[in-house]
C-alpha cells in the first residue's frame, strides 16, 4: 500500500471565503501514484472547513447566508468571553464539516458530475493548512 501526504496553506484576505481546491487535490493524487484508493482532505484548523458541493456562486452565497443566520458574527457567545471573537467561526465549521474522503479510481478522484472540493474559511486573514492524505495501490 502507498501513502502520500501533502499540505496546502491558506491566508485569505477575507474573514469568510470559499476556495475551490479540487485542482490541487487532483494534482496530489497524480503525484501519489495511487490508482485505486482513498483521498482524505482535512481542514487542520478549528475555524475552517472542507466540503464537497457545486462550484456555483449563487449556491456559495446561499451557504454564507445560511451559516451566518445560524451562527451570526458579533453575537455574545460564551466562548468570546475568553478574549476571542470567533465563536461563530467554530460553529460554522461544525455546520460545513471538517473533512471529505473521496474514492480514487484509475488514478483519478471519483467525484460526481458537479462535485468539487472546497476549503471554507470562517476566521481568515491568518495562515492555516489543509491536509491531503492519499492511500491505496
Amino acid at each position: 500500500m502507498k501513502a502520500y501526504t501533502q499540505y496546502l496553506w491558506f491566508n485569505t484576505e477575507k474573514r469568510q471565503e470559499f476556495i475551490n481546491i479540487t485542482p490541487q487535490v487532483e494534482e496530489a493524487v497524480r503525484e501519489s501514484g495511487v490508482q485505486e484508493g482513498l483521498c482524505l482532505v482535512n481542514a487542520m484548523h478549528i475555524t475552517a472547513s472542507v466540503f464537497i458541493n457545486d462550484d456555483e456562486s449563487g449556491l456559495h452565497q446561499d451557504f454564507m447566508e445560511w451559516v451566518e443566520g445560524l451562527a451570526p458574527y458579533g453575537r455574545d457567545y460564551t466562548h468570546n468571553l475568553t478574549g476571542e471573537d470567533n465563536a461563530d467561526s467554530h460553529l460554522k465549521r461544525t455546520l460545513m464539516g471538517r473533512e471529505v474522503v473521496v474514492a480514487i479510481t484509475r488514478g483519478r478522484l471519483d467525484l460526481g458530475p458537479w462535485e468539487q472540493i472546497f476549503y471554507g474559511e470562517f476566521d481568515g486573514k491568518r495562515r492555516k493548512r489543509v491536509l491531503i492524505k492519499v492511500i491505496g495501490e
